[in-house]
This record gives structure tokens, sequence and C-alpha cells, in this order.
């Protein structure tokens, strides 16, 4: 796994206490947690942005606030402009996978600036950094909300790192035939009490579909179980009808 510094991430003159709220909780959903901010609009602390973060109140907590992006960055060694729009600066362009494998590949640390929700960063921040990082995006419909584009760049740098994984859960071994083979057996006989198979004729043929359609499912032993008593169940209830003077 890599022992590169995680990035920090710069939101360069942010509009809204929620959109920093939200991207704290992007950035915590992957293991980042240092969270700069470069003149937000509103000022800061702001009071929208604790409940927009649903719990990632460290990151906010433990968040500077620059006034300008070179003082936000001057101890990074890489920088990074995240943008979806072509500018009058020639810089190299990765992805942000890309730029995720560059990150883990530098002992220095590593930023990923951000521009404002309405207009993104403008060409003077753009040339600040080293390269461009640009989501590959529907060229007829390329919005990308802040949280949005703060969750795609931390989630590629994620993974090379070793967060939690969806827990390997096995599945129950399939049952032995035979006890397959009792349950088909069982079923057919509570079907033909109740008068499943009709007309007479299509008997043969509807008991290989029937079987068709059960021995492709890889029962276990306890879903075998289980069915056993719901067909015991169902042929108690059409007695209990019976009994009871229904149909």
């Amino acid at each position: 796994m890599s022992k590169a510094p995680p990035p920090v991430i710069v939101l360069v003159r942010p509009q809204l206490g929620e959109n920093i709220g939200k991207a704290a909780r992007a950035m915590l959903n992957f293991g980042l947690t240092e969270l700069r901010l470069v003149a937000p609009r509103d000022g800061w602390p702001n009071p929208d942005a604790g409940p927009a973060a649903s719990g990632a109140d460290r990151v906010l907590a433990d968040a500077v606030v620059f006034d300008s992006l070179a003082e936000a960055v001057a101890d990074c060694g890489h920088i990074y402009a995240t943008t979806v729009r072509k500018r009058g600066v020639t810089k190299p362009v990765l992805t942000p996978e890309a730029a995720a494998r560059q990150v883990h590949a530098t002992a220095l640390r590593s930023a990923y600036v951000f521009g404002p929700e309405r207009s993104g960063l403008e060409s003077d921040d753009v040339a600040l950094a080293h390269e461009i990082v640009t989501v590959p995006i529907n060229p007829e419909f390329g919005s990308l909300n802040l949280a949005q584009a703060v969750i795609l760049l931390a989630y590629e740098w994620s993974k090379g790192m070793s967060l939690a994984s969806p827990p390997d859960v096995p599945l129950d071994p399939p049952a032995p035939h035979g006890e397959l083979e009792d349950l088909i057996e069982h079923l057919v006989r509570d079907l033909d009490a109740a008068g499943y198979f009709f007309p007479p004729e299509r008997t043969t043929a509807t008991l290989r579909t029937l079987r068709t359609a059960l021995t492709k499912t890889g029962w276990s032993h306890n879903d075998i179980r289980m069915m056993h008593g719901i067909v015991t169940t169902l042929g108690r209830a059409r007695k209990s009808a019976r009994g009871s003077g229904g149909d």
C-alpha cells in the first residue's frame, strides 16, 4: 500500500457552507481528513456546513482558512487543479485515476484544488497548479457539483489504501441432491392433492418443468428445510379451510 501522505483537499472561494459540509463528508468516506479553504465567501466557520457533513465533523473542525491559493498549497510538492473546462494555460491533463497513481508514487504532499461552485477555478488558479485533472464525463451534460467532484478524486485515491471492504460472507453450500428430491416429492404430493395437475395428460410435462425450475437454484440445507415448512403450512391451511366449509 501507498506510503505517500494523503492529499489535501483545497476549496477555492467556496460559496455555500452546505457544499463545504458535503465535500467534507465525501472526503471522510474515503479516508481524507485535511481540508483547506481559500477565502470562503460567507466566512468560516459556517453554520450550514455541519448538518451537511453528516458526521464528518472532525474534517470541518480541523479545516484551515487561507487568504490565497498560493498560501494554501505552500507546503505541497504537487498540485492538481480540477476543472472540466479548457483554459488558456498549457498543462498536462490527467484522469482522476492517473492523478491518484502519481499521488501514491511521490513522497511529497499533494493537493487537489477545486474551484467555486458556479464558475470553477480561474485561469490564475490553474496556472499555479502542476497538472490538470479532468473527469471523463458526458460531453452533452458536464455538470458535476462540488461534492461529486471531490468524491470522484477521493475514491480513486482510496483504491491505493487499505480501507474497509464489504465483509466476505460465504454462501451456504448446496444441499445433497437427495434432500432436494425429498422436497420435490413433498411438493408434488401436496400439489396433486390440491388438484394442481390438470389436465391429467399434462402432468408429465408439468412435473418436468417443476423439476427443472427447482434444480437450478442451488438450494442449501436451510433453504430446503424452510420450503418443507412452507409446503406443510399451506397444506394445513387448505385442510382447515375444507373443515370449516370453505371452498
